[in-house]
């Protein structure tokens, strides 16, 4: 039996402690991704609302906003962190939106799958997010994904500019990790 939108609603109703997503009508329970992963993930939604929200550009989420995907399935996912630009969603709402975000970012946990990671980014892409972008913490890499361009991959000493979405935007790469305090 095939899940839909409704059952995963009350199912998150009854059961508010887990987060999960809908993907291809079965339920996908997320485990709570570990420190690391939300340090980083954090930090790049902090750095991102930072430059957003005073330019009143959009909507910067975390891993709890739910988009109900335009797709056959109606798949209900989250990204780590996502942008909604502002004419797309003038006025926010308590429940999941049938929007595709602008630009999401997946941040690796030590039990994600980067073969499943780069699925659900290619999902996105597909369904009209113009940036998808892979951080990995253990490799410190940053895999900017745009649908049919070649996948540009950004280290320490490098600059993630995603001027089709966020023009002037910057994200230093070094500056995302988590610190180490002596």
């Amino acid at each position: 039996m095939l899940l839909t939108v409704k059952d995963l609603e009350r199912l998150q109703r009854e059961n508010p402690d887990y987060q999960m997503e809908l993907v291809g009508g079965k339920i996908i329970v997320m485990s709570p991704s570990g420190l690391e992963s939300e340090e980083v993930a954090t930090e790049i939604t902090a750095q991102l609302r930072n430059w957003v929200r005073p330019r009143k550009l959009g909507r910067v989420l975390g891993s709890s906003a739910g988009y109900i995907l335009p797709n056959e399935d109606e798949d209900v996912r989250a990204p780590d962190v996502s942008f909604i630009r502002a004419e797309k969603l003038k006025k926010t709402t308590p429940d999941y939106v049938k929007i595709v975000p602008d630009l999401i970012f997946e941040v690796k946990s030590k039990t994600d799958s980067l073969p499943k990671l780069r699925e659900k980014i290619a999902t996105f892409l597909q369904l009209g997010t113009q940036v998808g972008v892979l951080v990995d913490p253990r490799t410190r890499t940053l895999e900017v994904y745009r649908l049919g361009l070649e996948t540009l991959v950004l280290k320490d000493e490098d600059t993630l500019k995603v001027s089709e979405v966020l023009p002037g935007w910057e994200l230093v790469i070094c500056e995302i990790w988590a610190p180490e305090f002596e």
